[in-house]
């Protein structure tokens, strides 16, 4: 029995490590289209804070991602995303120069 319990917890385990990767390629994903859209290069990302309900109260998992961008490659901003789940439900860019001014 003690043997079940320890595969059936490596199991759920391992499934959770894989829906969070898949959640991060995911957010991946929506953060590299929106710097494409907007002419802004993409210089890192990272995983922030996950949460089970929002600011609103809403209840799921929800995860904030952080990345930085540049628009002219010399200087560099913090955006972040917040995805419940694998759906994108915000993501902030802050006021930046545009590219080529």
């Amino acid at each position: 029995m003690g043997n079940l319990l320890g595969i059936l917890l490596l199991a759920i385990i391992g499934y959770l490590f894989w829906q969070q990767r898949r959640q991060t390629e995911r957010a991946n994903y929506f953060i590299n289209q929106r710097c494409e859209h907007l002419g802004l290069q993409l210089l890192n990302t990272a995983r922030g804070e996950h949460r089970l309900r929002d600011r609103n109260g809403r209840w799921g998992w929800h995860t904030t991602y952080l990345f930085e961008f540049s628009a002219s490659g010399q200087d560099a901003y913090q955006g972040h995303i917040v995805m419940k789940g694998f759906h994108l439900l915000t993501i902030h860019i802050p006021p930046h120069r545009m590219p080529g001014e």
